[in-house]
């Protein structure tokens, strides 16, 4: 439905040209776009209380952050308002095929699309994000000024959950039309200010940073109840200082904190876990009545087509003699004569019944798509 291009580029030049180097305005990288989801729908989503979202204003200079759900929408005035909603992929189908041409980035590193909706001169101020996004006009016009990162820029709350940064000097300078894409790197400061009502989508990719990696692996420590082995010192002698922690005794706590990650098949199972973990609700249908693995051959004929729920996060490794498959925080272990299905549910949106054919012979692999069938993270398209 979108065909993204990207100035000229292709897409291994954007990422060693671009990616998490340098900003890029993409003029025209959606050619005659057309909105998927309207103000008002958006205004809906916004009413709900499993979606996140916020209201925020900017009359003479005094800004405010309201969140949702909203049972009015009185603060979104005519002017110096802006209404954003997060993973509207998850409840949106249509919204969610936006996705789609940003997927020459892997799975795991894309987190949702974020709509928001503005009221002339309305936006967040100036500030900085951690992490990658693009940022696709709709309808209006949107103000735009991203400048390259600044170590001596100051950030300051212009309130409790409103951080935003001082004024900087723009290596972009623009105003965006339908279709026109802005890509900003981790670390760039930038700003954007409606023209007129304005809608734009942001497609924003997860960054953790070590204390998540290292918080979530101690968790699944003591989940899975490993991480049992104890410090040990049975070359111990006496010492000068007894108050002393010596720089041996550092390094063996540390190569027994190592030591815990070095298994790797522990580790792609957890990351597995952790990288596919929604961070917000979504728009599930479980299948009623639910089916049994022994009847999904029957259910799925070679013209069906099977469709990914928006907001499902899939992905796979390859270990040493099978496959891990990971969707939203569950792990199936897979042979690797499926990794040709295994790729299809990972890596498109739809695929059809023919191609997975010979894997609904398998118990294991009817197994793990009858649960997902089951819960309604993949399921057939329904005919027109």
């Amino acid at each position: 439905m979108y065909e993204l291009t990207i100035n000229q580029l292709s897409h291994a030049e954007f990422l060693s040209q671009y990616w998490q180097k340098r900003p890029l305005l993409i003029k025209g990288g959606f050619s005659e776009f057309e909105d998927p989801i309207e103000p008002e729908e958006l205004a809906g989503l916004a009413m709900e209380e499993s979606i996140e979202s916020r209201l925020i204003t900017n009359h003479n200079s005094d800004w405010q952050s309201y969140h949702g759900p909203f049972e009015d929408f009185s603060k979104l005035t005519e002017q110096h308002s802006t209404l954003l909603v997060q993973a509207v992929d998850h409840w949106h189908p249509i919204a969610a095929q936006l996705l789609e041409p940003f997927r020459f980035i892997p799975n795991w590193r894309i987190d949702d699309l974020m709509v928001s909706y503005s009221t002339p001169h309305g936006g967040v101020g100036p500030h900085l994000d951690q992490y990658d996004v693009f940022i696709i006009q709709g309808q209006g016009k949107r103000h735009w000024r991203v400048g390259l990162p600044d170590a001596n820029l100051k950030q300051f709350a212009q309130n409790k959950s409103l951080l935003q940064v001082e004024q900087f000097d723009a290596e972009i300078d623009a105003i965006l039309e339908p279709g026109d894409i802005l890509y900003i790197p981790p670390g760039c400061p930038h700003e954007g200010y409606a023209v007129e009502n304005a809608l734009n989508y942001s497609v924003g990719f997860r960054a953790p940073d070590q204390k998540d990696f290292l918080s979530g692996f101690a968790d699944h420590l003591i989940d899975s109840e490993g991480g049992k082995t104890r410090y040990c010192d049975p070359m111990l002698s006496i010492r000068e200082s007894k108050g002393q922690l010596t720089s041996t005794e550092v390094n063996d706590i540390q190569r027994l904190m190592q030591d815990a990650l070095s298994d790797p098949e522990q580790l792609k199972h957890w990351l597995g876990t952790m990288l596919s973990q929604p961070k917000h609700d979504m728009d599930l249908a479980p299948l009623a009545p639910p089916l049994l693995h022994t009847e999904l051959a029957n259910y799925i004929t070679t013209n069906d087509i099977i469709e990914r729920a928006g907001g499902v996060r899939t992905i796979y490794q390859v270990l040493t003699d099978s496959i891990v498959l990971s969707v939203n925080g569950d792990n199936y272990s897979l042979a690797t004569k499926h990794l040709e299905s295994i790729k299809l549910l990972t890596d498109l949106p739809h695929f059809s019944g023919s191609e997975i054919e010979d894997s609904l012979n398998c118990i294991e692999f009817a197994q793990m798509l009858t649960r997902l069938i089951n819960e309604g993270t993949y399921f057939l398209q329904e005919d027109d």
